[in-house]
């Protein structure tokens, strides 16, 4: 049966700050994808929140970029704003940067992440969900689940594998058009990491397997200050990844989140930090942060989903967790100075550079004398 996961995210809403949407915004989502669910638009669905963005995870049959399921997801988030207004919480409806809805959700704040996939027989798949990075965080943990048999056993094992992955990378950068290149594992191995060291430039959009031309993965690539021209928050990505048979098992999708990667995020997405692991519905603290990633895994039979499995909240990421708060309060401990901080780059967007232009403006040339 072919069937479309689609997972739509967005900042509407918080309490105390950063930190969480209010139960009656959840409340919301979850009367919303229940009513279209009901109405046939929608097979299954779940709702989700990772820090203070509600995530939408939605089976259909509709397709990829299909405009009914995205005016569902800006509805779902319109309603939750209008939630946010009442309690008079923080940023209420922060990441919708559009007036009107014009079929799609790309390009208008959210962040989308979908496939459409023909069912195996068993068909696992994971749902990751970030808060306070970048859609760069996947950089890292899918080229290493996909390419390199340090954490991808399989591409040495199983025979399946052994032809490598394609990877489809975006210039997030180019605003004017979507810009990607394709790559091939291993024949473009270097030339992929060339790209990928760059990941608030660079970043992974799909997966596919090359033997079978499956999709293995997707990731959101919106850039919140692209499409608003100034920082309004960060784009806080999701990303769906199938498991095992001829993809990464479930294990070797998760291995490469136990570095707890530097990733650039954290207090008013500027910051570099630790990326920590945390379980389904962790809210924002540290430093309106730390970065966080959470994982769910689930299996889908015609088009219905099972019950999730909450991957980061067993023992072992608890050391992880501990590794990443230690490795976030080194880099914090630096303060502004140097790479602590995001590069010009990434600062143009911000408060920042009104600064420079002023000092620069009482800068004076000095006289050389002899």
């Amino acid at each position: 049966m072919k069937i479309t996961l689609s997972v739509i995210k967005a900042d509407t809403g918080s309490i105390g700050g950063h930190n969480k949407p209010s139960a009656a915004m959840v409340k919301v989502a979850h009367e919303q994808v229940d009513k279209a669910i009901a109405s046939g638009l929608l097979v299954d669905g779940r709702v989700t929140f990772t820090g203070d963005d509600i995530a939408l995870l939605m089976t259909h049959t509709r397709g990829v970029d299909n405009s009914d399921i995205h005016k569902l997801a800006w509805d779902t988030f319109l309603e939750t704003t209008k939630v946010a207004k009442s309690q008079g919480l923080y940023g209420a409806g922060q990441d919708l940067l559009k007036d009107a809805f014009s079929g799609n959700v790309r390009g208008m704040g959210p962040g989308s992440a979908e496939m459409e996939i023909e069912e195996r027989a068993a068909e696992p798949f994971l749902v990751f969900a970030g808060d306070k990075c970048g859609p760069g965080v996947f950089n890292y943990p899918l080229f290493e689940a996909f390419a390199s048999p340090y954490h991808n056993a399989g591409l040495l094992l199983a025979p399946d594998m052994m032809a490598g992955f394609t990877f489809v990378i975006m210039d997030v950068n180019n605003t004017e058009a979507d810009k990607v290149i394709t790559l091939k594992v291993p024949q473009d191995y270097y030339d992929l990491c060339t790209l990928l060291r760059d990941p608030n430039h660079y970043v992974i959009e799909k997966v596919i397997e090359n033997a079978s031309g499956l999709q293995a993965a997707v990731a959101s690539t919106s850039r919140l200050h692209n499409i608003a021209g100034k920082y309004v928050g960060k784009d806080d990505p999701v990303a769906i990844v199938r498991s095992q048979k001829q993809f990464p098992s479930t294990g070797e999708i998760l291995s490469p989140w136990a570095l707890a990667h530097y990733t650039l995020g954290d207090n008013r997405g500027s910051h570099h930090v630790a990326v920590m692991p945390v379980v389904q519905n962790s809210i924002i603290s540290y430093f309106d942060g730390p970065t966080i990633m959470s994982a769910a895994g689930y299996c889908v039979h015609e088009g219905k989903l099972t019950e999730a499995v909450d991957y980061f909240e067993q023992p072992f990421w608890d050391v992880i967790r501990e590794k990443a708060t230690l490795k976030t309060l080194e880099m914090r401990a630096q303060g502004f100075y140097g790479p602590s901080m995001a590069g010009m780059d990434e600062l143009e967007y911000t408060g920042v550079m009104e600064n420079l232009k002023r000092l620069d403006a009482k800068f004076e040339v000095r006289e050389h004398t002899k």
